[in-house]
């Protein structure tokens, strides 16, 4: 009997071992969040992404080129512009992150937005989204213009269609994304009552796109080979693609700048040297210094590479100055 009752216990013990081998560990607990108002307004404020607000600078585009961006007015139409346009960028923000907060929760680096992670909770999110959602468009029928409100409208519009659905479009999630872009660079001139010029417009809409699909490549080079990609498009587009776009556009902008420059907007030309015609080779010189972080797949932040390299950064500062000289026809 004592013998029976010792293999009966070791018995016990060994399927005691073999359950708790096949049975997956449990995953600890994330511990809690702290709550009140500071945790939550600097949740709120991350996703907002501060870092991306400098792509909204592209609103002093228009004004600059026709050379009315220096006066009391148009500083502060322009301020004003900047900030609604923010607080839309904003809203989009949170507004798709609590939609994608499941998703996020799984993947290894999104997990940490503080919606995903639990810092904003998602009705929040989805609330202060649609507030200013709502609000800005409204504020810019009565500060700035009717026809600023209707462009914030459409951009707000065309950007949850982005989030829902229009991502997952091949080419359209291109042309999406290019146009937030080019809305940014035309709400200046909206704001001011200036005239878009057809080479404004074809050359910031391409040069546009060559940053959206150098961005789209350098993923796509980057995660060629691994599984998970972060976007799932980049499954479907292929690398000899997305470097046929970026050269493409690269080049149409390149075109639409020189015959700007060649035009002179039908200005005769009284300064001192032919600075649009100069600043021609800055230009270039900038779109051939990106496209070398483009073909190495290192384009994938835009913004990183136009603030760490001194090179691009200096060829801006020289493409800067020639461009205001040949608008101030000095």
């Amino acid at each position: 009997m004592p013998e029976t009752a010792h293999l009966t216990s070791a018995a016990r013990i060994r399927e005691a071992a073999l359950h708790q081998q096949r049975t997956p560990p449990r995953r600890a607990a994330p511990p809690p969040r702290k709550r009140g108002p500071g945790p939550l307004l600097s949740g709120l404020l991350k996703t907002a992404r501060p870092k991306q607000w400098i792509k909204n600078i592209l609103v002093i585009a228009a004004p600059a080129a026709a050379g009315r961006l220096f006066s009391t007015h148009a500083a502060i139409q322009l301020a004003l512009v900047f900030t609604l346009f923010t607080a839309c960028a904003a809203a989009v923000y949170l507004i798709n992150d609590a939609r994608d907060a499941d998703a996020d929760r799984a993947h290894p680096t999104k997990r940490h937005r503080p919606v995903a992670a639990g810092q904003v909770p998602v009705p929040v999110a989805y609330a202060v989204g649609g507030v200013l959602g709502v609000l800005a468009p409204a504020a810019a029928a009565w500060l700035t213009s009717p026809l600023v409100a209707a462009l914030l409208t459409a951009y707000l519009g065309m950007q949850l269609a982005y989030c829902v659905s229009l991502k997952h479009v091949l080419v359209i999630d291109l042309g999406v994304v290019t146009t937030g872009f080019l809305m940014r660079a035309a709400v200046g001139g909206l704001a001011l009552g200036i005239p878009l010029s057809r080479w404004f417009l074809i050359t910031t809409g391409f040069g546009a796109l060559f940053m959206v699909s150098a961005k789209r490549y350098s993923e796509a080079v980057q995660m060629e080979g691994r599984a998970g990609a972060t976007r799932a498009l980049l499954t479907e587009y292929t690398a000899g693609y997305l470097r046929f776009v970026w050269q493409l556009a690269a080049g149409v902008a390149v075109l639409g700048y020189c015959l700007w420059a060649v035009e002179e907007g039908g200005v005769p030309h009284r300064g001192l040297l032919p600075w649009r015609q100069l600043s021609m080779v800055a230009f270039i010189l900038a779109i051939l210094r990106y496209a070398v972080f483009a073909d190495r797949g290192t384009a994938g932040e835009p913004e990183e590479v136009v603030l760490r390299d001194r090179a691009l950064a200096v060829i801006g500062v020289v493409w800067l100055v020639m461009y205001g000289l040949a608008v101030a026809n000095w």
